[in-house]
């Protein structure tokens, strides 16, 4: 099976955690023996094309041409996105599904699933409304308008969790048998840690408790509630750092906010962090917390269980699927400083406790959140779609369409066409 899949993202151009879906998914429908073409956005530092181990990699040039707004930008680089899927007839003549993910690929998508009369299918990564909990403006309304459109142009839709499931059948009255939940998976080899050029003193003295948060600094992310229950924390712990990695247009807002709850010498903002330090601030911390107010997913729970780090994350959204409250983790309230606090400081004060919920977190990372796992079902629905595909009109046409244009092509070359 071929599949042509379009993502914005894609390793090393990351802004959340699409690209890298996009990156480990692609892999493992590789080894499941699926050939995936992934055509997403460049730079003039990487290669426009390339093999990366089993997956066919296409790298666009966003338009030059100044845009307004982000949603101006989009629609550019759907058409450079488009231009460049044109521009491989030898690929896309033996694509059985088109892949899209989320509404910034929608344009493209739809052109060539009504171009190249082929099946679409769609993950939905996150909604506009869940979000910002409503749509306030009309760039909300847009951006949710155009992920509807993308769900009503595809045959299947995918989603990572059954929060995201309830989400769509709410937001965009999906019917259920169009909707398919595939949870993400993680990689535990890619987490381990290996003692290198990152030592723990550039981020906390030996006598201090780490308290690790990694990801965008935006407020869905909730690290406000973090700092908000920081006080609360030290007034037990004193000897705790906070330790805030990523970056995101949060961060001055958070740095302010840190300065005036008085806690800004206990807080850590290191901005991007790569893998290996990344590693180690798992490897270090006692405890990593993910607050969020909206999460999807929450992949970044997972991680953190595959590295073998007690979490604490807010009951809300796909968490409450991943986390088992005293299980595998720990779960707060959301958007509740008193009860995260109380969450973190149960990890800082009993160790047997952090060492039964990592053990048991990660056994079930192992066992049920794999990328195997995942790519399996994929494939499946790509199956499913491709199958009802075979038996309609549409594909009856393309058919007869395309026997047609070969018999065009073999009078012209044999001088019976002028």
């Amino acid at each position: 099976m071929r599949v042509l899949m379009l993502s914005w993202e894609y390793p090393p151009q990351n802004v959340g955690g699409l690209g890298q879906h996009v990156y480990d998914l692609s892999r493992a429908l590789g080894r499941e023996g699926v050939e995936v073409h992934v055509i997403t956005r460049g730079s003039t530092e990487l290669p426009s094309y390339e093999r990366q181990h089993n997956t066919y990699v296409y790298r666009v040039l966003p338009y030059r041409v100044s845009a307004p707004d982000f949603e101006t930008w989009v629609a550019q680089l759907n058409v450079a996105l488009l231009e460049r899927a044109l521009s491989l007839p030898d690929v896309l003549e033996g694509v059985q599904i088109i892949h899209a993910h989320d509404w910034l690929v929608a344009y493209a998508a739809r052109a060539l699933k009504h171009s190249r009369r082929l099946p679409l299918v769609a993950t939905i990564h996150a909604t506009e409304y869940g979000r910002h909990n409503g749509l306030h403006n009309d760039v909300q309304r847009h951006i949710s308008d155009v992920e509807w459109w993308l769900t009503f142009e595809a045959w299947r839709v995918l989603c990572c969790s059954r929060f995201m499931e309830g989400q769509l059948r709410s937001i965009f009255n999906l019917p259920a048998d169009k909707l398919r939940v595939i949870p993400n998976g993680v990689d535990p080899e890619e987490f381990r840690y290996r003692s290198g050029r990152v030592e723990r003193d550039y981020f906390a003295a030996p006598d201090e408790k780490i308290v690790f948060y990694v990801g965008r600094l935006v407020r869905e992310k909730g690290v406000q509630v973090l700092l908000a229950a920081a006080p609360m924390i030290l007034a037990e712990h004193p000897r705790t750092k906070f330790i805030i990695a990523g970056q995101g247009p949060y961060e001055r807002e958070l740095r302010g906010l840190a300065e005036r709850l008085g806690v800004a010498p206990r807080v850590y903002f290191t901005g991007y962090v790569d893998r290996e330090t990344r590693n180690a601030l798992y490897h270090w911390a006692d405890v990593a917390v993910f607050p969020s107010l909206y999460e999807p997913f929450g992949i970044v729970a997972l991680e953190a269980m595959a590295a073998r780090t007690p979490v604490v994350v807010s009951d809300t959204g796909g968490f409450t699927e991943i986390v088992q409250h005293e299980v595998n983790g720990l779960k707060a309230y959301a958007d509740n400083p008193r009860s995260l606090a109380d969450n973190v400081l149960r990890v800082l004060r009993d160790p047997g406790l952090a060492l039964v919920l990592r053990e048991r977190a990660y056994r079930r990372v192992q066992r049920e959140f794999t990328w195997e796992r995942a790519a399996r079902l994929t494939r499946e629905v790509y199956r499913e779609v491709w199958q009802a595909y075979l038996h309609t009109p549409w594909r009856l046409e393309r058919e007869r369409s395309a026997r047609f244009l070969g018999r065009l092509q073999q009078l012209w070359v044999q001088g019976r066409l002028s």
